[in-house]
């Protein structure tokens, strides 16, 4: 297996940052999480447009352009040779000595690493994922924008181990006002009161790439979209809830603490509606290019 870091490919057991690297001294960078689907990236226009824009909140230059990052990703699938994938791009401060100035690293660091993709056990979409509402909160958002994508994930990690104490497949994060946030990976969706909800952006949450697709699915099924503040109660009183990401997509919810659900009418139209919509860019992309394995 091959990894890119910087100006190119190198077999994954040579691949190595610095130990003076900000992004491990630190958590000082970005990233994005992407799922391949037949040799095409989904959404990798929209994934590299929120990267650029954590980036720039952060005050971090990339080190390539669009259109470079774009050959950089499928170069490296090129030379794994996947077709269904996940795939991790990193960029950090650099190397450079201790301290936070972001002068102090010359030149970030790049890398770009993809994996065969494991999907998630088969229970999850016939019986839905368990989740628990934790007790660590999430950041607050006036402290660290969650718009930014960081490597700095000590928040989710500490949440998804509290959630694995409790049983659960995820965890749910409330915010500091005591709403409904996020997932540690995931945002969350829920169906009450006759319509489709999720927690807000001044909610603390990132928003997430599956998140707007599904959103806009939700539109063109005219379905009754309530993005706000929800507390847990609310949640709990759900008629069917699910979780999204880029690589577990639309995942329902089975249950929440005592709570239980089942994958729903709404959950199940917009998982059709999401299978579809890959489909439709998997096949427009690998027409126009560029896609690995082209448009066969």
């Amino acid at each position: 297996m091959k990894a890119y870091l910087n100006d190119g490919l190198v077999r994954l057991a040579e691949a190595r940052v610095s130990i003076f690297d900000h992004g491990f001294l630190y958590g000082d960078g970005v990233y994005e999480t992407m799922r391949v689907y037949d040799g095409v990236v989904f959404m990798l226009e929209e994934h590299l447009k929120r990267l650029s824009h954590s980036a720039a909140m952060i005050l971090l230059d990339l080190p390539k352009t669009v259109d470079g990052l774009k050959s950089a990703i499928y170069d490296t699938l090129d030379a794994n040779g996947f077709r269904d994938a996940y795939l991790r791009l990193a960029v950090t401060r650099g190397e450079g000595p201790i301290g936070l100035d972001p002068a102090l690293c010359k030149r970030p660091t790049l890398v770009i690493y993809c994996d065969k993709l494991k999907p998630p056990p088969l229970s999850f979409k016939e019986q839905g994922m368990k989740l628990a509402i934790v007790n660590t909160k999430r950041n607050c958002k006036e402290a660290l924008d969650p718009q930014i994508k960081s490597l700095n994930f000590l928040n989710n990690i500490l949440a998804k181990a509290e959630s694995l104490r409790a049983g659960a497949d995820e965890g749910l994060m409330l915010n500091m006002e005591g709403h409904v946030a996020e997932g540690t990976t995931s945002n969350i969706f829920f169906v009450h009161g006759g319509a489709l909800c999720t927690p807000a952006s001044e909610c603390g949450i990132l928003k997430g790439i599956t998140r707007d697709v599904v959103i806009s699915i939700a539109g063109r099924l005219h379905m009754k979209l309530a993005e706000g503040k929800f507390t847990a109660s609310q949640l709990l009183d759900a008629s069917e809830a699910f979780v999204t990401s880029s690589i577990i997509e639309i995942m329902p919810v089975g249950k929440i603490g005592d709570a239980r659900f089942k994958p729903g009418e709404v959950t199940k139209a917009l998982m059709a509606e999401y299978a579809k919509e890959v489909q439709a860019y998997v096949k427009e992309t690998k027409e126009s290019g560029p896609s690995i394995w082209g448009a066969s």
